[in-house]
């Protein structure tokens, strides 16, 4: 299998902290390889280390061939890194900021505008490339820095947290993006808490807690694992939601969910479906919905570790102390 980012049992502390122990990861190329896991759990370390901005106190990584600590001039001329806040310098113009870091990376100065040109445009920042970037909203800027990152045509880029703090258009906006770069081949490496996120983008997962791979799979596998559905049943008559949340109760075993109108429980048995229908007829009840989804990530991530993504935990907040 060929893999353009491979991490074979990563170690980092930072005083009596443990930030990454023992962490294996593998991104194969022209993919997304996302890397799940709370505030605090290590994943902006990882990416540090493979982005040759961290030494490891202990095991091997490489990107696309190339030791990240033996051979880290040449990691750097394959990848691009984008952070969880936009970098780009908000009083220099969209072109300015680009040509810049063209310059910077020894393109002359026609080459950098005409690059320059070409990110803006594939970026929908035409428009506004004239105008300083203090100027632009929070999904502009993040697209050029995204835009910035691309400048040197890296073959890896490491996208941490990407669209913290983004709103629900710029964040579809961005993803977009993301999928365009894998469909050019780029090999992504994306960190996130957002589980729709590593959901929709992620060809493969790795969940982090605590500075440790806890599982790997696809989205799919993943899901799978939980061996739990969530069993949705929603009647057409409001009145009719405490008969429902009885029988769902006796059925299941376990007090549901409600939501509004809506009654959700977990079941690890599809039989029971039918045997829901049956009850609800019997007492004549109609649904305007009944439904045994999959698994989401949220409660795959739930099961694997006791909590929710989007929970803090014990650990300190590493991702930013080791900046």
């Amino acid at each position: 299998m060929n893999n353009a980012v491979l991490a074979e049992g990563l170690a980092k502390r930072f005083g009596e902290t443990t930030a990454l122990d023992g962490v294996d990861l593998a991104a194969r190329t022209g993919s997304v390889l996302g890397i799940l896991g709370p505030n605090g759990a290590g994943k902006t370390t990882a990416v540090r280390i493979l982005a040759t901005l961290l030494a490891p106190d202990a095991g091997h990584a490489e990107v696309c061939g190339y030791d990240v600590a033996r051979d880290a001039h040449r990691v750097r001329q394959v990848i691009g890194l984008t952070g969880q806040y936009a970098s780009v310098d908000e009083m220099l113009t969209g072109t300015e900021n680009l040509l810049l870091i063209g310059r910077l990376l020894g393109q002359s100065r026609a080459e950098a505008r005409s690059g320059a040109r070409e990110l803006l445009t594939r970026f929908g920042l035409a428009d506004a490339e004239g105008r300083a970037a203090k100027t632009y909203s929070g999904g502009m800027r993040r697209r050029l820095d995204l835009a910035a990152c691309l400048v040197g045509r890296p073959r890896v880029l490491f996208l941490d947290e990407p669209t913290t703090g983004l709103d629900p258009r710029s964040r579809l906006d961005l993803w977009q993006i993301v999928r365009d770069l894998v469909a050019d081949g780029v090999t992504v490496l994306l960190t996130t808490q957002y589980l729709d996120e590593a959901d929709v983008l992620a060809d493969e997962i790795a969940v982090i807690d605590h500075g440790r791979v806890i599982a790997t799979g696809t989205p799919q596998e993943l899901k799978a694992r939980t061996g739990v559905q969530p069993l949705v049943v929603r009647p057409s008559d409001a009145a009719d939601l405490p008969v429902v949340t009885a029988i769902v109760r006796e059925l299941t075993g376990f007090e549901p969910a409600v939501e509004g109108a809506t009654v959700t429980a977990s079941v690890t048995d599809p039989a029971l479906l039918p045997a829901v229908v049956r009850r609800l007829d019997d007492a004549r009840v109609t649904v305007a919905e009944l439904a045994l989804r999959s698994a989401s990530l949220d409660e795959v991530f739930l099961s694997l570790t006791g909590h929710r993504a989007e929970e803090p935990t014990n650990t300190p907040d590493l991702e930013r102390t080791s900046a």
